[in-house]
């Protein structure tokens, strides 16, 4: 089984200006390779004196050139097509920027010097007000650019180059920060938010340099690569359009091809903190969302997927928090159960995690043949709190799996695909170790259902605040979902929290131990649930908005809540009166699992028999072998 792989394509759509006489192999070459699709557009300069009509000819030589184009590149190129349409004005350059803004395409790209001369304009002219984002071209463009210069010093252009280098993948991809050696304070700044991205993208190979000189060190490396591509000089508002020294430097020295990048939108005044480098967030952010989401039906062939996961030795486990779910619980675990270890072989084992129900729920789970726990009695050395998360911290202990998914126990449209897509990643990628699920989520107001309506705190109170301080997780559609899974072996290593902020802990934890590409995201359809009232989601809002502070506070190394901060006033109504009632709304933290003396030991044989497979890493276990015993539980109900 191979699940859909995405790539990062930041450039859908590029446009090459054709025009007769104008060499446009240099800037066909880039295009070709930076965009999904080209779009070549004709333009016939005519004469004023002729008039528009008499240039029938030159736009019918020009068609046939458009159609010859992408056969005679080497290699051909099937993503490039001509516009059926030829542009035919005294004025080409204003008849294009009309275009565009009409089509507007991703990346507007021109050779250097054959397309301002084709259009009697300068480089300055087109820079003084780019219909959109522009690539300058000196070639030769090399067929597949191998290693790759990207200067930078964190300007307004920089995002750009960056999605350029990231869009032809080349083998080798530097980025150059060059610093002068008395460096203005707006420098450094502007320089932070693109460094935090390129520490994250696996990709780039970073490389500092002080130099006063960057023309002379930028030539210097470029003759070391195939292909240099640099912004040109950042410019406010006010001031003139121009390559700025460096890049026009560059662009009439270096011996290796060279690409310049101006984006469209104009700069503010002032430019002078971090704001310039602001965007590239969104570099890292879109890659990973377009090559991290997937749809559970990737991973809808369960014999296949089960296959994979034997060949690989994974065993996994279902772990299913509950409290009075009477009425769902039966029929998650009888569907579940029936597909994923009755049909087919891809569950080890489910376990029901109770919050110490009042109804049947235990009952019906064990009637179902499957082992139940109340988690108040799991590790009572350790105390019992209240809260979802409590229960999957211990989840931990009582199973045994590589892989633990949980999934809600309160789904009323249940259905396999809500497990064997969140462990799908996970089984097919060693690097996944995260995988969030997401859904519509259709909220009932009385007798009538809203599409999409539900995930209120999702989108009120989680998601606003990851944007705030954790912007690489903003692409995680719903960071609250309640089916997840991950590997144990990371799982064990970060901290629970007990209650509504273990879910928004987790992911914090596991992307700042693993970084963002370890986290995944899997389209599980629809989801129909039991909503819950709004008091009971402020309660939650509250609960999460203290996770993220202690991760803040873990950050910085500063006290932001104390005591006073843990209760919440809650508005009464009653017989004509309003009145405050404070309750106490605590999120508590639960250490590391692999820190317990009782959890290493119970876990011992699994890590013998883990440490065996990893020696003999070609070894493959029997089909249908036992996971090893677990030691020290005994908390059936």
């Amino acid at each position: 089984m191979s699940a859909r792989h995405s790539s990062f394509t930041p450039f859908r759509t590029a446009l090459v200006p054709v025009l007769l006489g104008c060499d446009v192999t240099a800037a066909l070459a880039a295009a070709s390779q930076i965009a999904e699709e080209v779009v070549m557009v004709g333009l016939v300069a005519a004469s004023p004196e002729r008039g528009l009509s008499a240039n029938t000819k030159e736009a019918r030589e020009l068609r046939r050139l458009m159609r010859q184009l992408p056969d005679a590149a080497e290699p051909a190129r099937p993503n490039v097509r001509p516009h059926s349409q030829v542009l035919v004005a005294a004025e080409p350059w204003p008849e294009l920027v009309r275009y565009i803004a009409n089509h507007p395409p991703d990346l507007l790209v021109l050779d250097w010097r054959s397309h301002p001369q084709s259009l009697g304009l300068s480089v300055e002219d087109i820079l003084r007000a780019p219909p959109c984002d522009i690539a300058l071209v000196r070639g030769p463009f090399p067929k597949r650019p191998q290693r790759v210069l990207m200067p930078l010093r964190g300007g307004p252009h920089a995002e750009l180059v960056v999605n350029v280098g990231l869009a032809l993948r080349p083998p080798s991809l530097h980025a150059l920060h060059l610093r002068p050696t008395q460096t203005p304070t707006q420098d450094q700044a502007s320089f932070v938010g693109l460094n935090r991205v390129l520490r994250q993208l696996p990709e780039v190979r970073m490389h500092w340099l002080v130099t006063d000189d960057p023309v002379e060190a930028i030539l210097k490396e470029a003759a070391q690569h195939d292909l240099v591509i640099l912004g040109a000089t950042g410019r406010q508002l006010e001031q003139p359009a121009s390559l700025g020294p460096v890049a026009d430097a560059v662009l009439h020295h270096s011996r290796t091809p060279v690409v310049v990048l101006k984006r469209m939108r104009p700069l503010p005044l002032p430019m002078e903190d971090e704001m310039a480098s602001a965007g590239a967030i969104s570099i890292l952010v879109d890659k990973w969302f377009a090559e991290n989401t997937f749809s559970a039906e990737e991973f809808a062939d369960l014999e296949e997927l089960a296959a994979i996961k034997r060949e690989k030795g994974l065993t996994i486990s279902l772990a299913l928090p509950a409290l009075n779910e009477e009425e769902t619980v039966g029929n998650v675990i009888a569907t579940v159960k029936r597909a994923l270890m009755d049909d087919a072989p891809l569950l080890d084992e489910i376990v029901l995690i109770d919050s110490d129900s009042t109804d049947r729920t235990r009952e019906i789970a064990a009637a179902l043949g499957v082992p139940v726990y109340i988690h108040q009695q799991i590790l009572p050395q350790y105390g019992a709190r209240r809260g979802k998360g409590e229960a999957l911290w211990k989840s931990l202990y009582v199973t045994r799996g590589d892989i633990i998914a949980w999934i809600d126990t309160d789904i009323v449209n249940i259905h396999p695909r809500f497990v064997y897509g969140i462990v799908g990643p996970l089984i097919l990628n060693d690097r996944v170790q995260l995988v969030k699920g997401f859904y519509r989520r259709p909220l009932r107001v009385g007798d009538k259902v809203q599409a999409g309506g539900g995930g209120r705190v999702t989108e009120l109170m989680a998601r606003p605040l990851i944007n705030l301080f954790f912007p690489e997780l903003s692409g995680v559609i719903q960071p609250l979902s309640g089916e997840y899974a991950g590997r144990r072996s990371a799982l064990e290593q970060i901290v629970f929290y007990s209650g509504y902020g273990v879910e928004t802990g987790m992911l914090i934890d596991i992307f700042e131990k693993f970084g963002l590409s370890a986290i995944a995201q899997v389209d599980l359809l629809e989801r129909i649930h039991h909503n819950q009232p709004l008091e009971a989601l402020s309660k939650m809002a509250f609960v999460i908005l203290q996770t993220v502070m202690y991760k803040l506070e873990k950050r910085f190394g500063v006290s932001i809540l104390d005591n006073l901060n843990r209760t919440m006033k809650l508005v009464r109504y009653s017989r004509g009166n309003y009145y405050l009632e404070v309750e106490e709304v605590v999120e508590q933290e639960r250490p590391p699992m692999i820190t317990l003396p009782e959890y290493l030991q119970a876990h011992k044989a699994q890590r013998d028999a883990q440490a065996v497979q990893n020696h003999h890493a070609h070894g493959q276990p029997p089909h249908g072998q036992s996971l090893p015993e677990q030691q020290g539980v005994s908390t059936h109900d």
